[in-house]
């Protein structure tokens, strides 16, 4: 399979029309696949030497001089050495030309992508999405099956703090916010409370520990922000729509400002550790900041949170640690309270 990764509209996938196929210039109806499988070939980081992809391809090394100018028609740059020991390498080039992947890879990297996507990994969960979103769209129907069986039957043990997000809802919102699709969903608030929404998807946005989509309410005639993991049922409904200015700025902004106006108060965390500063921050949500080495064997965190003191004290009660907490006193009383139900429930 190919996924065309091209970064202008120059180029073209369609090694069967470089090959000269259909024209009266090409060597045979055999010469796409040979030209796919000679691409395969050169991916692979090494360089080949012209009688050995002779051999593979079964053709003279003059057919492969000859298909080896065609890829570098398609934009793929190859590069050949002199001499008895000379051969064929594909090098980078200015732009990312079109990548071949064998079925193995391309189970491979929809698993990972996947993986990467469902837990929002910071720094690479949106670029998950839209890889993801491009792959599932030109994947054969028995790569998919291979995929979701792997996903089925595999259960990953992650340290994050955020939900789940099932990536094949990631991928129906990616898809219609791109496409500029009406989107339904059915949704659970925070309270419980259950609807159903129709609405015009603009981003998707990752805070690292949670999924956020920004999108108009058609119903409510409104912008509104809503977590992933409370979706369920998301569809696109193929009615297309023209996008609407966002209020505020980009979708970051948005999400960002929405999360302050309904945040809680914030409150001064004060906890020291009887454990080392590295070992502290592996294990530590980042969103709660750096902690500071008070020695080798302990360390200090102070900084602002707003989530829930009930949240906090459950974190820093399996960081797997003895910690002492000085404040705030809602924190202090929410730690002394969860060991007393613990204590009494191991007696």
């Amino acid at each position: 399979m190919t996924t065309d990764a091209t970064d202008d509209g120059t180029r073209t996938a369609n090694l069967g029309a470089a090959s000269g196929v259909g024209t009266g210039t090409g060597t045979g109806t055999d010469t796409p696949a040979r030209l796919f499988q000679l691409l395969s070939l050169l991916q692979t980081p090494r360089e080949w030497p012209g009688a050995e992809l002779s051999e593979r391809l079964g053709v003279s090394r003059r057919t492969v001089r000859r298909d080896i100018d065609r890829l570098r028609d398609l934009g793929y740059p190859v590069r050949a050495s002199q001499g008895a020991a000379g051969g064929y390498r594909l090098v980078a080039g200015k732009a990312m030309p079109p990548l071949v992947l064998d079925d193995e890879e391309a189970v491979a990297i929809a698993v990972g992508l996947r993986a990467g996507a469902g837990h929002a990994v910071e720094g690479v969960e949106e670029a998950s999405v839209r890889a993801l979103t491009k792959l599932e769209q030109v994947l054969p129907g028995r790569l998919r099956h291979r995929v979701s069986a792997l996903q089925i039957a595999t259960t990953p043990l992650t340290s994050g703090d955020g939900a789940s997000i099932a990536p094949e809802t990631l991928t129906v919102m990616a898809s219609a916010a791109a496409g500029h699709e009406r989107l339904r969903f059915a949704y659970r608030a925070g309270d419980g409370t259950e609807s159903r929404r129709l609405t015009e998807p603009y981003r998707l946005v990752s805070t690292g520990r949670r999924w956020y989509l920004v999108a108009y309410d058609i119903d409510r005639e409104d912008w509104r922000t809503f977590r992933v993991d409370r979706v369920s049922e998301p569809f696109a409904t193929g009615a297309r729509f023209v996008p609407r200015q966002l209020p505020q700025g980009d979708a970051a902004t948005f999400i960002r400002e929405s999360m302050w106006r309904g945040r809680q108060r914030t409150y001064e965390v004060d906890v020291t550790f009887a454990a080392p500063a590295d070992f502290v921050t592996a294990r530590l949500p980042s969103a709660l900041g750096p902690v500071q080495p008070v020695d080798e064997h302990s360390c200090h965190l102070r900084c602002e949170a707003s989530d829930s003191v009930e949240w906090l004290a459950v974190r820093l009660a399996v960081m797997d640690c003895d910690f002492s907490v000085r404040g705030p006193r809602e924190l202090v009383e929410c730690v002394r309270e969860m060991g007393a139900r613990l204590t009494r429930a191991a007696s």
